[in-house]
């Protein structure tokens, strides 16, 4: 591991030392490679739009809504490529929550998501993507992080 010397001014330093206090990190080090790893990986999404990810996509929906879980259990078998699995679970006598694991390349996976957010019905729709690079396993690809990747231990 490699050790960082930055300078930033006063304001900025209060700023993060906050926001290591307030999401309960136990080190600025820590703090500093998670924001560093959220900017890599969105510049990777940003320069390779159609490059391998995983994702979650967590939407609420009003299952009263005309046929709307049939939908939207339709749209996952029709992307039976994409989805890995899907948890749900009733918040009310109306609203269900649903979460759907996806895998695949990053643009169809974002438009799957956007098709499933844009269904009358869905509410509060969100996509988390994570770009990750494929390498050869035990008969099968692994899928790891593209950055912030850690060695594996031997």
């Amino acid at each position: 591991m490699r050790r960082l010397t930055i300078s930033i001014d006063d304001e900025l330093a209060d700023a993060f030392e906050n926001l290591v206090q307030d999401r309960g990190y136990e080190n600025r080090s820590e703090a500093f490679r998670d924001l560093l790893r959220q900017e890599l990986g969105e510049k990777h999404l940003a320069t390779q739009p159609r490059g391998p990810c995983v994702a979650t996509l967590t939407y609420l929906y009003n299952h009263h809504e005309r046929q709307l879980a049939t939908r939207l259990n339709d749209m996952q078998h029709e992307h039976h490529e994409l989805t890995v699995s899907t948890m749900h679970a009733h918040l009310d006598h109306d609203h269900c929550i649903e979460t759907v694991i996806l895998k695949g390349k990053t643009d169809a996976v974002r438009s799957f998501a956007q098709a499933v957010i844009a269904q009358p019905g869905v509410t509060h729709g969100q996509l988390h993507i994570v770009p990750v690079s494929k390498t050869p396993g035990h008969g099968h690809e692994h899928a790891r992080p593209v950055v912030g990747r850690t060695k594996a231990k031997r």
